[in-house]
């Protein structure tokens, strides 16, 4: 597994593509829902989809059934939403204006 690419844009489904390096090349779209985006994890095929798989559900809220440890890898514990998402709006941000 070397790359996993995840496109995100309002009133689209994602679209999440895995892709392998190898000679004989692969590459799997899924089309997830906006509302709850959640597809069959690949982790027992490639072990080490597990960064990224976790990653993409931190950023973008993706749960991916079956993996054993899907949990927040970046942000807290305590985070609340997903910061990667075209409609996410940062908690207590404030617009520079001005800055120049």
């Amino acid at each position: 597994m070397y790359m996993v690419t995840i496109i995100s844009a309002p009133n689209v489904p994602m679209i999440i593509e895995y892709g392998v390096d190898q000679p004989e090349e692969v590459c799997i779209k899924v089309f997830a829902p906006r509302k709850d985006p959640r597809i069959p994890s690949v982790f027992w095929v490639w072990k080490s989809v597990d960064f990224q798989e976790r990653e993409s559900y931190d950023m973008l809220g993706i749960s991916y059934d079956n993996h054993p440890r899907l949990k927040r890898i970046l942000m807290p514990e305590s985070w609340i939403g997903w910061p990667l998402r075209k409609d996410y709006i940062a908690p207590n941000f404030y617009e520079i204006q001005d800055a120049h």
